[in-house]
């Protein structure tokens, strides 16, 4: 496990994390390991946007569409 320290951290702000680790039952460094797990948080599971998409409506059921038939490519232009 990694280890930080933290330099010049506010007096007021070490006497309430000293005060919120005590209401918890914690030490400080459990109390400041608690505080980044919540605001960190886990990593994102995938950041490709169609599958994001459609996990948001799957649960809907999904849409079925109709496409359009389509012409044939047209031949490109001859600058001859």
């Amino acid at each position: 496990m990694a280890s930080i320290t933290i330099r010049n951290l506010d007096d007021g702000l070490k006497g309430r994390l000293r005060v919120r680790a005590a209401e918890h039952g914690r030490s400080m460094e459990e109390e400041v390991r608690q505080i980044l797990r919540q605001v960190v948080g886990p990593p994102a599971e995938s950041r490709n946007l169609g599958e994001a998409i459609h996990r948001r409506f799957a649960a809907m059921g999904g849409v079925v569409l109709k496409l359009p038939d389509r012409d044939p490519m047209p031949e490109p232009p001859s600058f001859d």
